[in-house]
């Protein structure tokens, strides 16, 4: 019998970044079952929370060196996880992301995020526009986990770093961070969107400046990156969603990286939108 909904499943490797997975898992879990969640705990010191009840996580062994060491065989290792699950457990799709990175369709197409991603056709991959959501210093207070984090924040940044070919359709080998897929173009499509939460905090981006195991690892420069999204998106005007966001996928669409041309490039810098209110309660 035709499937009229494809199989999905959505994995991740963490470390000790229970604030961000909890609402992973809370989203992915309801958007695709939580039966269809693959998450991976970088070291074996990790503890499996609670909250992944009903969720498959594995802890493995932490992988050694420095960030980009690291994220090259993460992103291996993860690319390799995918395409077992297409070719073994008969998944349509994958998508991989961080677990601060949340792959939205637009509430105005009514879908849900698998009965969308099965109305589209994915022949290798597709990306989300992505927005990143940063802290308004002057208008936003410290985040509260407990709340929906798109009620307490309003503002993002269009940034071609996150418009990520996040959804695989057959096996590839992803790029560190998930940011390009080797070998292969990119299409943004014009309902999806990924939105990055590493940014929406300047106390806890603080707080991880001071993570010794961090650290440790030549992270600090990334960390900082995410303080510099929360003053973009405090000093700047903020423009109209719909006709920036349109814009923006054009442009990104077309012009890519200098020296990957697999990877979409900003033409503007520091295009600072608002969210609207149909994304609120979310995430």
């Amino acid at each position: 019998m035709h499937r009229t909904t494809k199989r999905i499943a959505v994995l991740t490797m963490v470390r000790n970044d229970d604030f961000f997975l909890q609402k992973w898992v809370e989203y992915y879990g309801a958007q695709l079952g939580r039966e269809n969640l693959r998450v991976f705990f970088d070291g074996e010191d990790q503890v499996v929370p609670d909250f992944c009840e009903g969720v498959y996580a594995e802890l493995k062994p932490r992988i050694p060196g420095l960030v980009v060491k690291a994220e090259k065989e993460r992103l291996t290792f993860l690319s390799h996880q995918a395409a077992r699950l297409m070719s073994d457990e008969g998944y349509d799709m994958v998508i991989g992301v961080d677990a601060d990175e949340f792959l939205i369709v637009d509430p105005q197409t009514g879908k849900t995020l698998p009965e969308y991603l099965s109305t589209i056709d994915v022949k290798v991959c597709v990306s989300g526009l992505g927005v990143d959501v940063g802290q308004h210093l002057e208008r936003e207070a410290v985040i509260d986990g407990t709340i929906p984090f798109l009620r307490q924040r309003s503002y993002a940044y269009l940034c071609s770093r996150y418009t990520k070919p996040s959804v695989i359709a057959s096996p590839v080998l992803w790029g560190s961070g998930f940011h390009r897929v080797k070998g292969h173009g990119y299409h943004i499509d014009k309902n999806l969107f990924l939105f990055h939460f590493g940014s929406i905090d300047l106390k806890m981006i603080e707080d991880r400046m001071g993570n010794a195991d961090l650290i440790s690892t030549g992270r600090l420069g990334h960390i900082k990156k995410r303080a510099k999204t929360i003053y973009v998106v405090t000093d700047a005007v903020a423009r109209e969603w719909d006709k920036t966001v349109a814009g923006m996928r054009r442009a990104q669409q077309w012009l890519r990286q200098p020296f990957a041309w697999n990877k979409p490039w900003n033409p503007i810098t520091k295009v600072v939108v608002r969210i609207p209110d149909r994304f609120k309660d979310i995430i």
